[in-house]
């Protein structure tokens, strides 16, 4: 049978050679045909999915810092990242990323001191006074056992996990482990993660009785708290005086409270469990629950609110374990809202550089805009992880083009010459003959318009790829706005779109922390926007702007809103920096903020393309103490 599946595999290979000829032959006669796009969205196929996790993926791990070993600036949000990292390797087969978790394992088990990682000192091993940082630390370790079953890091687990049993009290409200060190506080999130950290310990240490006796006592608190509302909903946690504080329903503690249920389920196989799941999971998708016109929606998604950086990650937690849910289960309605939720992500709540945002809508308003970063991204990957089937697709294609969000100052007359890299990817056995078709503006020009993409992977644990480089010309007549140049990969049964958007702009003028920023922001390498006209960067991170000025510029200054403990350095190339503005004092209260004019023409050089880029990277005059500069507005005169 299985060779009678690889013969037939190898005949569609050899129709694809057939059809991708005459494609091609076809495209070289008819240039015009083949760059028309298809409007449809790719098919949500399991190829598809399994693409379109992978290109999210390598975009979060972008932001990961190997010194440091983490995502900067968070420390319990950095182990539901790298989870979350785990759990796409585990459901695609793609192991490139096992290093990364190995270096957060030895590099970070230490002591540190308050600030180093996190707030709060790390006692080693994981643990901290926020019990529940630790319980994460320890759901971490096991998804990395799972993957590599290396013992050391189910080991960590068990050390975490006896950690957190020691704030398991019995005389507060009859049980319940704490949040906190003091003991200040009993909630839903703290629970829900000892049920289901306890329940996996008895699932992978052999003839285990302890840690299933503890997952079942907490079940069973759990479930007579009060915490869970009588719409079958959790409150965030509980009073001084033990009862409901009616606090927010976070998707985090409802998806934690299924997960540790499906998780002692697995051990006890005990019907009463998982129809307390259910309960929990039809409140979750009910109309006074989480789901707002289909979609997965937090309180503080509300367009007059802005997610926390803590609120940023809640939905993802929520989709691991509907992700379970729907495994375990294979409930259809289950099944459809997390498909919804990855479709919702993909085609609203994606920008062309494949960044995913906090509000799975793609809803934005000016005050409270759309938020993109590693958290948002981690939270929103989940979603697209789940959405790939169990049974790991044999095969999948994917594109991304870079720059993906390129500027274009056009000159007053002549054209502008974006030199553009289309990557693409493939996961499979067989070898990959793929098409790519290139749709730009009416009046834009592509080069070239069509071509041939040869892929030949070996497996699903290291993806392949190769680049193609493209060169589109933009005329002088490009109106301001943002247009797309799409690109359309095709082969037997797999397809892919790619976009890029081009920003035309014929003056700069943003607020940071905005998706106004984006398309200047060249690199942000681990700097951090925690909302409208905030961008700021502390120790050894750094942002740097890219203002491509048009050909014909013969002058240039730019004003920057901005306070702290700022060094800004200017350049003609990005590799040689000269300091142009620089905060002399420590300054920690933002008492120096003002708008600071930079002249640019010295940086000026000769037009390449069409343009006269200028690079401006801020970054920290003190970089020991974490007040770097901070930049709030960007604007800038140009003479032409």
């Amino acid at each position: 049978m299985n060779l009678m599946i690889k013969l037939d595999a190898v005949r569609v290979r050899v129709r694809t050679l057939f059809i991708v000829a005459g494609l091609t032959a076809l495209a070289a006669t008819f240039p015009s045909m083949a760059a028309q796009p298809d409007k449809a969205p790719p098919p949500a196929d399991g190829p598809t999915s399994m693409a379109r996790a992978r290109v999210a993926a390598d975009v979060l791990m972008r932001s990961y810092d190997p010194v440091k070993a983490w995502f900067p600036s968070s420390w319990w949000n950095s182990a539901v990242a790298l989870q979350t990292i785990g759990d796409y390797m585990e459901r695609t087969g793609d192991r490139r990323y096992l290093g990364q978790l190995d270096n957060t394992f030895e590099k970070d088990k230490g002591v540190f001191p308050a600030g180093v990682l996190s707030g709060d000192p790390l006692l080693g091993n994981f643990t901290s006074r926020a019990i529940d940082d630790s319980e994460w630390w320890g759901l971490t370790w096991i998804q990395a056992y799972d993957l590599t079953r290396n013992p050391k890091y189910l080991d960590m687990a068990v050390k975490i996990a006896t950690y957190v049993n020691g704030y398991w009290d019995t005389s507060t409200c009859g049980g319940g482990v704490w949040w906190d060190g003091e003991r200040t506080y009993k909630n839903a999130v703290t629970n829900g993660l000892w049920i289901r950290l306890t329940a996996e310990l008895h699932n992978r240490i052999p003839g285990d009785s302890l840690w299933l006796g503890r997952s079942k006592t907490a079940w069973a608190w759990f479930q007579n708290s009060g915490m869970i509302n009588a719409d079958g909903l959790v409150n965030d946690g509980l009073t001084n005086a033990c009862t409901n504080n009616n606090g927010t329903v976070w998707a985090y503690n409802q998806g934690l409270a299924i997960g540790g249920g499906l998780e002692l389920f697995r051990a006890t196989r005990d019907p009463k469990i998982l129809t307390s799941v259910k309960r929990l999971a039809d409140a979750a998708i009910s109309p006074k629950g989480l789901n707002k016109a289909g979609v997965l929606t937090e309180a503080c998604d509300a367009l007059d609110q802005t997610c926390d950086d803590n609120g940023k990650q809640f939905k993802g937690i929520f989709a691991r374990y509907w992700t379970d849910l729907v495994d375990t289960t294979h409930d259809r309605t289950y099944a459809a809202f997390l498909e919804d939720q990855a479709e919702s992500i993909w085609n609203h709540d994606r920008d062309a550089a494949n960044r995913l945002g906090t509000r799975w809508s793609g809803a934005t308003s000016d005050d409270h805009p759309n938020v993109f970063d590693w958290r948002t991204q981690a939270s929103a990957l989940s979603a697209l992880v789940g959405d790939v089937p169990r049974f790991t697709p044999i095969e999948s294609m994917a594109g991304t083009l870079s720059p993906a969000q390129p500027v274009v100052m056009p000159a007053a007359s002549g054209t502008t010459t974006i030199p553009v890299t289309l990557s693409a990817s493939a996961t499979g056995f067989f070898p990959l003959l793929a098409l790519a078709n290139v749709d730009a503006p009416a009046g834009w020009t592509a080069t070239p318009r069509s071509s041939l993409v040869r892929l030949l992977p070996r497996g699903n644990a290291n993806p392949v790829g190769t680049t193609v480089p493209l060169k589109i010309i933009v005329p002088s007549s490009a109106k301001d706005g943002h247009q797309f140049v799409t690109v359309n990969l095709t082969a037997a049964g797999l397809r892919f779109t790619a976009q890029a958007d081009f920003l035309i702009a014929h003056k700069i003028d943003f607020d940071t922390g905005t998706v106004d920023e984006n398309p200047w922001l060249f690199d942000p390498d681990g700097s951090q926007s925690n909302g409208v006209q905030n961008r700021f960067a502390d120790g050894n991170a750094h942002f740097t702007y890219r203002f491509p000025f048009p050909a014909d510029t013969t002058a240039a200054h730019v004003t920057l809103t901005i306070d702290a403990e700022f060094l800004v350095q200017a350049s003609s190339d990005n590799q040689t920096w000269t300091t142009v503005l620089q905060e002399a004092n420590p300054v920690t209260d933002g008492s120096n903020k003002a708008d600071r004019t930079i002249d640019l023409t010295p940086f000026l050089g000769t037009a390449t393309n069409g343009a006269k880029p200028v690079y401006l990277k801020v970054s920290d005059a003190f970089p020991n103490d974490g007040w770097g500069g901070r930049v709030y507005h960007v604007t800038a005169d140009i003479a032409q």
